[in-house]
C-alpha cells in the first residue's frame, strides 16, 4: 500500500506536447500519460483533458491523498509568479495563471517554473548531479535551455527568468535568431536548428567539398541526418559538429567563469553525437579559461531518459514543498 503523500505529478507543457506522470520519492515513474498542447486555443479546455486524464492516472494509485502536489515545467514558466508569461510557442498569448488554475482544478499545492529550471532540479533529485550543490544544466534540443544551481538552490533572479544562457551573444552582430531578433546567441548556434543552419551554411561556402548531404534538399537536411553523415566520416559534416563545438566550449568557459561550476551537465538531442561535440566542446571550453578555473569542472551527460526527464525534472518542483 502506498503511504500518504509519497507521490508527486510532474507535468511537461511543450508547444505541442504535453507529458504527465505520477512519481515516487526514488524517482520511479508509476504511469504516466501525454496530450497534444496546440490542440486547445483556450487554456480552460486544455486543463479540461489535462484533468481528465490525469485523474484517472491518480486514482491507479491510489486516490489524492496519496499525492503531495503538482510540479510543472513550462515555456516562460515564472517560479516567483505561477504564470506563463508570454510564452512564444504556446497559443494561449499573454500571462496564463497556470499553477493558480491546476490548484483550482485538483485541489493540490502547485508550483511551476520554466522547463529548464525543471530539468536542473530533475538532475539534482535524480541524476547526474545528485549531491552537488554547484552546476548548470545545458538542453540541447530544438533551443538551448539552461537552470543554474549554485549554494544548492536554483537561480532565478529578482523576476523569476533568470539563466536563459542560450540568448547570451556569443558572437557580437552574427546569426538572426529569428524568434528573439537577436544576432548571435548560442541558441542560433548550439541548437538542433543552428546546427541545421551551419551545415547549409557551409554546403553553400564549401561548393568543392564532396557531402552525402549534398544528395538531399535543403528541406530535407535536419541535425538527425547530418548525425548520420557524421557517422559516415563526411568531412562536411563533421566539420559542422566540430563549429558547433568551438562556440558552445568557449560559451561554456564563460559561464564557467561566472559560477564556477563543479559540473556542466549536458542534455538533449545534439549529446546523441557523443565525442562528435563533446570533444571539440571540452577541447575550447578549456583553452578559454583562466588557469584557477582549468581542468575542475566535469563535463557529464545527463542520467535520466530522454523520454522521463520531462516528468521527473517537473515532479522534483513538488518534492521541493514545504509541508
Amino acid at each position: 500500500m502506498i503511504m500518504s503523500q509519497q507521490l508527486a505529478v510532474g507535468i511537461d507543457i511543450g508547444g505541442t506536447n504535453t507529458k504527465f506522470g505520477i512519481v515516487d520519492r526514488r524517482g520511479n515513474i508509476l504511469c504516466d500519460g501525454r496530450m497534444l498542447t496546440n490542440q486547445h486555443d483556450n487554456v480552460d479546455c486544455f486543463l479540461d483533458e489535462l484533468h481528465q486524464r490525469l485523474s484517472t492516472l491518480i486514482e491507479e494509485v491510489g486516490g489524492i491523498e496519496n499525492v503531495k502536489g503538482i510540479g510543472v515545467g513550462a515555456p516562460n514558466g515564472n517560479f516567483y509568479t505561477g504564470n506563463i508569461e508570454y510564452a512564444p510557442n504556446l497559443r494561449w498569448k499573454g500571462v496564463v495563471p497556470l499553477a493558480s488554475l491546476l490548484e483550482k482544478k485538483f485541489g493540490l499545492p502547485t508550483v511551476l517554473t520554466n522547463d529548464a529550471n525543471a530539468a536542473a532540479l530533475g538532475e539534482l533529485i535524480y541524476g547526474a548531479a545528485r549531491g552537488m550543490k554547484d552546476f548548470i544544466v545545458i538542453t540541447l534540443g530544438t533551443g538551448v535551455g539552461s537552470g543554474i544551481v549554485a549554494n544548492g538552490q536554483l537561480i532565478y533572479g529578482h523576476d523569476g527568468f533568470a539563466g536563459e544562457l542560450g540568448h547570451c551573444i556569443v558572437i557580437p552582430g552574427g546569426r538572426l535568431h529569428p524568434g528573439t531578433g537577436a544576432h548571435g546567441s548560442l541558441e542560433a548556434y548550439a541548437s538542433a536548428t543552428g546546427v541545421t543552419n551551419s551545415a547549409l551554411e557551409l554546403l553553400v561556402t564549401r561548393p568543392d567539398t564532396p557531402s552525402i548531404m549534398r544528395d538531399h534538399t535543403k528541406e530535407e537536411i535536419n541535425s538527425k541526418l547530418i548525425y548520420e553523415a557524421a557517422m559516415q566520416g563526411d568531412a562536411l559534416a563533421m566539420e559542422v559538429y566540430e563549429y558547433t563545438g568551438r562556440i558552445l566550449g568557449e560559451a561554456l568557459a564563460n559561464f564557467v567563469m561566472f559560477s564556477s561550476p563543479e559540473a556542466i551537465v549536458l542534455f538533449g538531442g545534439l549529446t546523441k553525437a557523443g565525442d562528435l561535440i563533446m570533444k571539440p566542446v571540452r577541447e575550447h571550453m578549456e583553452k578559454n579559461l583562466l588557469p584557477i578555473f582549468q581542468n575542475k569542472v566535469k563535463l557529464l551527460f545527463s542520467e535520466l531518459k530522454e523520454s522521463d526527464a520531462a516528468i521527473l525534472g517537473a515532479s522534483a518542483l513538488a518534492w521541493e514543498m514545504k509541508d
